[in-house]
């Protein structure tokens, strides 16, 4: 698991999102992930499914900002998510909206 990547993680997010912890709750995230493992990726959740495409799609309700390392960091639970917002290191444009989102996605 110590070579998961930002990709890795997030392209499973389907499989992994629980469909009661979504819903009927919809959004679409956007994340931008720089360095290598990382990429563009458009999470669509929505009808208690989770959908994850490469490339920005849709218009985001919330766009995430981070390299690959922090990511993988976050979701391993060896780095404090509200540290690296603060620290400026994981940049979130809707913080309310990635709250309620931030259980389903495993990335608290």
């Amino acid at each position: 698991m110590s070579d998961l990547t930002a990709k890795d993680f997030l392209m499973s997010l389907p499989e992994r999102v629980n469909p009661e912890a979504l819903g009927d709750k919809e959004t679409v995230f956007h994340f931008d992930v720089s360095g290598e493992g990382g990429g563009q990726f458009t999470a669509i959740l929505k009808d208690g499914t989770a959908e994850v495409k490469e490339g920005f799609h849709d218009e985001a309700k919330c766009k995430i900002t981070t390299t690959n390392k922090i990511l993988v960091e976050v979701v391993q639970k060896k780095r404090n998510p509200q540290m690296a917002v603060f620290t400026g290191k994981l940049k979130i444009s809707n913080l309310g909206e990635m709250m309620k989102f931030a259980k389903p996605l495993g990335l608290m």
